[in-house]
């Protein structure tokens, strides 16, 4: 629902303001200011997708999944967002509903989203295996990924949790092969030098 319909036209102007600030304070990682910024004002517009979105995505970043999660569900059903699954399907996992972590899964690539949202779905779905100690299930779900033709931050970032799952399960050959590549485009993503360091080229 939009603002104006959900609190009327004379409130909207300053809700929005105060959506706006909450908005910044999430993408300047103020992570406590946008979740009780945003709390205030669902309480005033609790239908309104944008207000729900800001909530989840703050409580999320806080590590308050049950928060998180009822507030993102709520945003997808006010405005359906195959954007928001990978990181409802990641508070899922927060909160250890495996099953709930795998429909979503089964939803984004249903949906053949961008690449950087199959990636980030791709991601939390062998994460949620790995948690539960499935290491070579959740080798299966990152290598179903294709080939990249020109290499991205997502790209990277499967990279990494894919040399990190190798590294877990016993096979430093495929670990190194995989931190090698990942390095060889980005040197200073994230601990993947010195990961690959301790590996031994």
């Amino acid at each position: 629902m939009e603002l104006h319909e959900a609190v009327g036209a004379e409130r909207a102007t300053r809700i929005a303001e105060r959506l706006a600030q909450a908005s910044e304070s999430l993408d300047r990682e103020r992570f406590e200011e946008a979740r009780r910024v945003s709390t205030s004002i669902a309480k005033d517009a609790p239908d309104v997708a944008a207000v729900q979105e800001v909530l989840g995505l703050a409580c999320y970043r806080l590590g308050r999944y049950r928060q998180a999660a009822k507030a993102l569900e709520r945003a997808h059903e006010l405005r359906p967002s195959i954007a928001l699954l990978p990181v409802l399907a990641d508070t899922y996992r927060g909160l250890e509903r495996w099953a709930a972590v795998e429909r979503l899964w089964l939803d984004i690539r249903n949906a053949s989203p961008a690449q950087e949202i199959l990636a980030e779905g791709r991601i939390v779905a062998a994460s949620a295996l790995a948690d539960q100690g499935d290491l070579r299930g959740a080798i299966k779900v990152m290598t179903s990924a294709k080939t990249a033709k020109r290499v991205r931050e997502h790209n990277l970032r499967e990279w990494y949790v894919l040399a990190d799952l190798y590294d877990r399960v016993g096979d430093p050959i495929a670990a190194r092969r995989t931190f090698a590549a990942l390095v060889e485009h980005d040197p200073e993503f994230a601990d993947a030098g010195q990961r690959l360091r301790t590996l031994g080229r």
